[in-house]
Parts: structure tokens; C-alpha cells; sequence
């Protein structure tokens, strides 16, 4: 139940943080905001918005009359100041004597009142809260109103819930016609302390920041307790049994739905997704009731949701989720449905929009919950949150009476509205987006180059390594180098097939499969063959070599369950073509390796996955100890009399770019490797060693 956040010890607090530079006003205007912000059954991932009027001085110390409205791509949950830029409101006003205004031409004219030229556009809802005459505004997508407002009967359920207190509105397009309409209810019931909007959400305002917050609290909570008080129970008492979630087989099953929903392009290219899985009881119950297809099929609680999940949701049933080709041809009726959508309203917009891919993005199976997609890790985290609320409010709302939708006709204009749509037009994916990797061994010098490289790149990233506690490091300083990089600590042994199967399933469950691989793991031992001992060389072999053939092992089976391609990139050694004397277990596991990458290419392209090694030499390390180098080091300095620097010095100049060869260089590699810059290239050779005449492939 939403409750009120307020407290006078957190208020003051933001006042002594905020007041100086920015005003009083401003300052409580933070922190409501922010408890708006922090509760997703008010507003999700940018949901919604907020306003103040105040004053301020410009450079010559006129003090003007101005509006902080939420500036587009902010976040309530954690806004700042700049996150509110200052307009002049009385333009803004001005413009609400005209009858029509163009949505560039509102665009325009809003932006010529901002105070900071360089400050993000605001709202697209500026105008509304310009002209309610309120020193503050707050706007939300509150699941309790949305569930009244969806309803056949929605306006006469608000007012029954909600009494003389609101004002109600039919839905309407968000910008300029939305302003004059809610302009005209205000003027019109000017005791009112809302204006609820159906199938959109609701405004509350007050003279004070506390009290247009608590507003919104107590007109949604009054409509939770409505909702409670008519629920029949038909959707909000089903409760599960005691089915055991594995028999699921939820991981093949999330492969092979995420296989589907990618895209393939000329010549086996795909634009894949990145899954988040949401499996609580309550929507596991939900995806097992028998009103939930047809419920997914209509369209969502509020438009504003179009831009993160589509309007509807894919269902299957267990059997068919684990079923390759009925899960195909689920998706491709699904995105004939949307072209057929899509030709019929185009011409409703003034240019004709460019059609969106037209693949699902949340599919929920039977039994299992919700498997919700985006272009990376962050929009599927988005797109899932937005489907758990999705389905509990549907569930609610058919309870409680009838879920309807608006028309496509409605839901296509908001879904290819420019306004809406610059939200997310204006993002440019990485080389690698949407793609997942694993890098064993991901804790070493190179392993951590690799998975930098890789999160840089836009893929997400399993650090896999034997030794758990290093893979977690390595996550968390990446994590601190690349702000927003999915990533994910893995503890595998190589050389158990048991923990690289569950290695593998733990990826799948937090990232939805795999794509690309790189069996990186890998040890060394210094001994003459005639010094060695059977033990020392089965060690180094079952690591490097054993190691490496059942990571493939697990790769295939992925990779023939997701159907879309991917790669794999084997980290091999220059001494597989230039071995080095006391090297031997070390050299011939490199070159057992080598081969299965080459087997590996000749089995794995029918399913379009590319295989390629790299053949490194010299690579020390510089960020995160090698390793290998502890190994080696210590007997290669004593043999050339050299100390580390010296080393290092030597293998640099030995080559014939006379370069240090860093794990960057080789995690470059992987990812061209992995790329679509390389897509006709699978079982090469690729040198990362500053070149090396007798290593030179041949």
C-alpha cells in the first residue's frame, strides 16, 4: 500500500543541502520529488513528473517569475536540481490563449523560456503545469488510479471512489491539447485538489510541497482501499502449489524464447536482447490462471508504458515455450500482427513514422513468470519492471470489474509520437549491445583486459573464474570503471562439467543465454621434460585443454537452443606454433586447445557461430597480475638475468613492432572477433604478440 514518505527531519535536511544555491522552494521541491520518485506503484524509470513556481534573479539582479519543470530523462527516484530547469511562465502562459499548437511549435516555444539554453527540454507536460495557478504540481502514473480508469465503466468508478475531490478526464494526448483541457477543468471545479486522466494517471497540487505530495498519497491510497473493497477475488486469490520451479527447465526455455526474439539481418547478423526474469509467486500464479492470455493481449495501463514493453504481451504455454519452432512462429505472427498495426495507423501522424522492430519484448510463460527483453541489461531491467506491474494491476483491475483498452489508433499515436519517442531515439548502440559473454578464467591479467574490453563494447559480461571471491572483485572494479556495465561474478571450475553446466545456467537466469565465449582460463608450469611428472601434466592439460573442450560442450548445447548465431573466441598461445623449451605441458595443451577451437568451426557454423583463436605472447599485465607471469616469471628472469622490468623490456623488443602487448590489445581482438566486422571470418588465427616471426601462423 502507498503510504506518505514525509519527514520534517529529512525535509530540513534537503533545505540545509539545497536552500543556499537554489532556494527553499527548490529545495523541498527535490525531496518530494524524490519520495514520488522512489515508490514504483506512483511512477516507474522516469515515470511521471513535477513542477514548482518560483522565483529567481537573473544575471543584472532583476528578479524574474519562473517554472522548474522535470527536465526530460530525468529520474524522480533521484533528481537534482538540474534535473528541474528554470522557465520564464508568464510566455508560457501566454501560449495558452491559442487555440492550436503544433507539437514543434510548443517544442520551440518552451525551450525559448528556459534560463540555461544548455539545460535538457522540459516536460512535454510544461504547459499543464504552467498553467494550473498551484506553486506546486505533481504528476504520477499511480497503479490504484490506472486500475479505476481501465475499466469500461472507468469514469464512474473514479467518482465513486474518489467523489467531488478529483476532476476527470477522457484520455487525450499528452502537450498542448492535454494543457488546455486540464487548464478548463481546473477553472471549472477550482475546489478540486486532482485531476485524474484516464488511461494516463493523475495531478495533484498544493501551495506547499507537502501538501500536493500528500495529496497524491491520499487520493491514491483512497483508491486502493476502492479497489480492495470491490475486488471479487477472481484474480488476486490464486495462489501456486508446491510444483517444483526446475521441472521447468526454465534455462533451456529462456534460450530458446530469447533465440527467438532476435533479429536475424543478411547473412546469419542478429540484433539480439538482453532478458530479465521475474518469477515471483504471485506472477507465476498469474501466468497459470486461466484469464491471462486473453489479459496480455490488451493493451497496457497507461501509454506511457509503449516506448519500454509495446502494447502487448506474448503468451506461452510451458510446452510451447520449450518448443523451438512453435516459439518462432508464436513471434512471427506476433510481429505480422504488429506490421499489420503499424500499415493501418501510419498515416495517422503527419510524417509517416519509421516502423519499430516489431518483436515482443515481454513474454510471459506458464508456470515460469515474466521474461521481459531490452536492448541491453538496464531495458530489460525496465521493461520487467514495468510487466510485474503491468500484470498486478491487470489481475487487479479484472477483479475489481472489466480491463479495457484504449484503441490501437490511440496507443499508435502515443507510441510513435516524436515526443515520446526521443525518450529513446536518440540512444546509439554499441558494437557489441545486446550480446552476453563469458570469460573464463575473467580474474587474471588478460581475463580482466578481455572483460573490460567486452563491457565496453555494450555486451554483458560473466567473469568466470575458479576462485569466486576474485571474479567478484574483478566485477566490482569494473563495475566502478564503467558505470552502468552488466556484469556478473561467476565461480566455475573448468575442469568440472557439473559447475560449468551450473555456470551457464546462472548466466542464463541473469542475462537470458549467451552469445559470445572466450575459454580463457588457463595455468602454466616450468619443467624440462625429462624433470616433469605425469601429475604436473595432466594438471596443466585438464585446465587448459579438458577445460576448454567442456566449456564448448556447454557453448554448443546454448547455442543450438538460441538458434541466433554467436561466437567464440579460444585464447591460445603463440607457442602454439613457437613452443619454448621447459614449456612443454603448457605448449601442448595450447595446441590441443588450438585444435578443438578449429573442430569447434567445423561443427558449430550450421548454427551461424563463428569460431576464431588469438594467439597472445608477452602479455604481462599491468592492471591485474598475470597469473601465468607468477608462474613463468621467476625461471625466465633467472635464465636471462634480467629483472622484471628487464623482462618485460625483452619480450617487448624482441618483436617486430617492438611493442608492450597489453591485455587491452587482446581484449580489442575479442571483440572485433566478436563483432559483425568479422562475421565471414571463423577458424582463423589471430596474432596479438607484436609480432613474431616464428609464430606466424602457417
Amino acid at each position: 500500500m502507498v503510504q506518505s514518505l514525509w519527514s520534517d527531519a529529512e525535509a530540513r535536511e534537503f533545505v540545509a543541502k539545497y536552500a543556499s544555491d537554489h532556494g527553499e522552494d527548490m529545495a523541498l521541491r527535490v525531496y518530494t520529488s524524490r519520495l514520488i520518485g522512489q515508490d514504483q506503484d506512483l511512477v516507474l524509470h522516469g515515470g511521471g513528473n513535477t513542477s514548482c513556481k518560483t522565483t529567481t534573479r537573473d544575471l543584472v539582479g532583476e528578479e524574474l517569475d519562473v517554472i522548474a519543470v522535470k527536465g526530460s530523462g530525468h529520474d524522480l527516484v533521484d533528481i537534482e536540481p538540474s534535473g528541474l530547469p528554470f522557465l520564464e511562465i508568464e510566455p508560457l502562459r501566454r501560449l495558452m490563449r491559442l487555440e492550436a499548437l503544433s507539437d514543434d511549435e510548443m517544442v520551440n516555444e518552451v525551450r525559448r523560456q528556459l534560463l540555461d539554453t544548455g539545460a535538457p527540454n522540459p516536460s512535454v507536460e510544461a504547459l499543464l503545469h504552467a498553467a494550473l495557478p498551484h506553486k506546486y504540481v505533481d504528476h504520477t502514473h499511480a497503479d490504484a488510479i490506472l486500475i479505476l480508469t481501465n475499466q469500461s465503466d472507468g469514469e464512474a468508478m473514479v467518482r465513486e471512489a474518489l467523489g467531488d475531490r478529483v476532476a476527470i478526464l477522457p484520455w487525450i494526448m499528452p502537450g498542448f491539447p492535454l494543457a488546455k483541457a486540464v487548464a478548463k477543468a481546473y477553472a471549472d471545479n477550482p475546489d478540486v485538489e486532482g485531476v485524474v486522466l484516464l488511461q494516463h494517471g493523475i495531478f495533484t497540487f498544493g501551495d506547499d510541497a507537502r501538501a500536493s505530495y500528500e495529496r497524491m498519497i491520499d487520493l491514491v491510497v483512497t483508491a486502493e482501499k476502492f479497489a480492495d473493497q470491490r475486488a471479487n477475488g477472481s484474480m488476486t486469490t490464486v495462489t501456486r502449489g508446491d510444483e517444483d520451479r526446475e521441472a521447468t527447465g526454465l534455462e533451456k526455455l529462456v534460450q530458446n524464447v530469447r533465440g527467438a526474439l532476435a533479429i536475424e539481418h543478411a547473412e546469419r547478423r542478429f540484433t539480439r536482447m538482453v532478458c530479465s526474469i521475474r518469477t515471483d509467486d504471485d506472477l507465476i500464479a498469474f501466468s497459470e490462471h486461466g484469464s491471462c492470455a486473453d489479459l496480455l493481449g490488451l493493451g497496457p495501463l497507461t501509454p506511457n508504458h509503449l516506448i519500454r514493453t509495446k502494447a502487448r504481451y506474448v503468451f506461452l504455454t510451458r510446452e510451447q515455450a520449450g518448443d523451438h519452432a512453435v516459439v518462432r512462429q508464436i513471434v512471427a505472427d506476433y510481429a505480422d500482427r504488429y506490421r499489420a498495426y503499424f500499415d493501418s495507423n501510419k498515416d495517422r501522424l503527419p510524417v509517416t513514422p519509421t516502423m519499430l522492430d516489431p518483436h515482443p519484448r515481454v513474454v510471459v510463460v506458464e508456470g515460469v513468470g515474466i521474461l521481459a527483453f531490452g536492448r541491453n541489461k538496464v531495458a530489460a531491467e525496465i521493461a520487467g519492471d514495468v510487466a510485474e506491474h503491468t500484470l498486478r494491476a491487470k489481475a487487479r483491475a479484472s477483479a475489481v470489474g472489466s480491463f479495457t483498452e484504449l484503441s490501437d489508433a490511440e496507443l499508435f499515436e502515443m507510441e510513435y509520437w516524436p515526443l515520446e519517442r526521443r525518450k529513446v531515439d536518440e540512444w546509439q548502440p554499441r558494437t557489441l549491445e545486446g550480446q552476453i559473454a563469458i570469460v573464463t578464467g575473467g580474474s587474471g591479467g588478460i581475463g580482466y583486459g578481455v572483460c573490460e574490453s567486452l563491457a565496453k563494447a555494450g555486451a554483458a559480461v560473466a567473469v568466470a573464474d575458479i576462485d569466486g571471491a576474485a571474479a567478484q572483485k574483478t566485477v566490482d572494479r569494473l563495475r566502478a570503471d564503467i558505470p552502468g556495465a552488466a556484469l556478473l561474478a561467476v565461480t566455475m571450475d573448468v575442469t568440472d562439467a557439473a559447475s560449468v553446466a551450473a555456470g551457464f545456467s546462472a548466466i542464463t537466469v541473469e542475462f537470458g543465454g549467451v552469445d559470445i565465449v572466450v575459454p580463457n582460463a588457463g595455468i602454466a608450469h616450468v619443467s624440462t621434460l625429462r624433470d616433469m611428472t605425469v601429475s604436473d601434466f595432466e594438471r596443466v592439460l585438464s585446465v587448459n585443454l579438458t577445460g576448454t573442450m567442456i566449456v564448448l560442450h556447454e557453448a554448443a548445447k546454448v547455442f543450438q537452443a538460441q538458434g541466433s548465431g554467436g561466437s567464440v573466441i579460444v585464447q591460445a598461445s603463440k607457442n602454439v606454433f613457437a613452443p619454448g623449451g621447459s614449456f612443454g605441458a603448457y605448449s601442448a595443451s595450447k595446441a590441443g586447445q588450438h585444435q578443438l577451437g578449429k573442430i569447434a568451426a567445423l561443427e558449430l557454423a550450421e548454427h551461424g557461430v563463428r569460431v576464431n583463436m588469438i594467439n597472445a605472447d608477452a602479455v604481462f599485465g599491468d592492471a591485474v597480475p598475470s597469473g601465468l607471469w607468477a608462474e613463468v616469471g621467476p625461471d625466465r628472469m633467472k635464465s636471462r638475468g634480467l629483472d622484471e622490468q628487464g623482462l618485460k623490456d625483452y619480450y617487448r623488443d624482441r618483436s617486430l613492432l617492438k611493442v608492450t602487448v597489453t591485455p587491452t590489445h587482446v581484449g580489442d581482438a575479442v571483440v572485433f572477433l566478436a563483432s559483425d566486422l568479422s562475421s565471414a571470418t571463423t577458424g582463423v588465427t589471430f596474432t596479438v604478440d607484436g609480432g613474431v616471426a616464428a609464430a606466424f601462423p602457417r
